[in-house]
């Protein structure tokens, strides 16, 4: 079993450095683009293989908050990869059982989360400190929308631009997390959780906000220029 360890968290390593390396391509080509398309896809399913790993191995040790984790980042890519069949409601691309179960799901984990950050059970749990809970809260926030808006489908129709904007981008931040907590020993165990938040959700709405400008001043913009499936 020790050898099977191993071999997932090299797996693991070498998923979440791929996913860490080829954000970047996809963010800076050209949206809708097949470079766009491409490295957007290597991404998604790197992060599966990152999350798939994760929970396995943080069952195994048991580390229970980095398997609850590892749900609610995987979350962020998977919606944000899964809006691209949704862009239009109206014309029957809607939720499937799987979107509507994977927020759900993520739901509950994310409160299952705020509850481990408030007991703080033994020295582990202490050390996180409030991590469990912003991480909880947020991933509470993100799927209540997420079912809100299948229930009611946004009138904007370029809603699906901004979904997939923030659930790769958010889980980008996910993965720079990751790498924080790791390698950034030097910095106290909260900041090296939460600093890739703090900075990342910010410029996430900045971007967004600027793209929403764009197509407001060019309504077809978001429909005509972005072929992202």
């Amino acid at each position: 079993m020790d050898t099977l360890i191993t071999t997932l968290r090299w797996i693991h390593i070498l998923a979440g450095t791929l996913a860490l390396g080829l954000a970047p391509l996809a963010m800076l080509s050209v949206k809708g683009g097949r470079a766009h398309r491409r490295w957007g896809k290597i991404y998604f399913w790197s992060m599966a293989v990152v999350a798939a790993t994760a929970v396995v191995m943080a069952l195994w040790r048991p580390q229970i908050f980095l398997a609850l984790l590892a749900v609610f980042s995987f979350y962020m890519a998977f919606t944000g990869y899964r809006t691209l069949s949704r862009k239009r409601p109206a014309q029957g691309q809607g939720p499937t059982a799987l979107d509507c179960a994977a927020a759900l799901v993520t739901f509950v984990v994310s409160a299952s989360m705020v509850v481990l950050g408030l007991i703080q059970p033994g020295a582990a749990g202490q050390r996180l400190g409030i991590v469990p809970v912003v991480f909880g809260v947020l991933g509470m926030v993100l799927a209540g929308l997420d079912i809100g808006k299948f229930v009611r489908p946004p009138a904007d129709r370029n809603a699906w631009w901004f979904a997939h904007m923030g659930g790769m981008l958010g889980s980008y931040i996910a993965t720079v997390s990751a790498f924080s907590v790791v390698n950034f020993t030097f910095l106290p165990t909260a900041v090296r959780w939460l600093w890739p938040t703090v900075i990342g959700a910010p410029l996430i709405a900045v971007w967004i906000t600027y793209y929403r400008i764009r197509f407001r001043r060019v309504p077809t913009a978001g429909i005509e220029t972005a072929p992202v499936n």
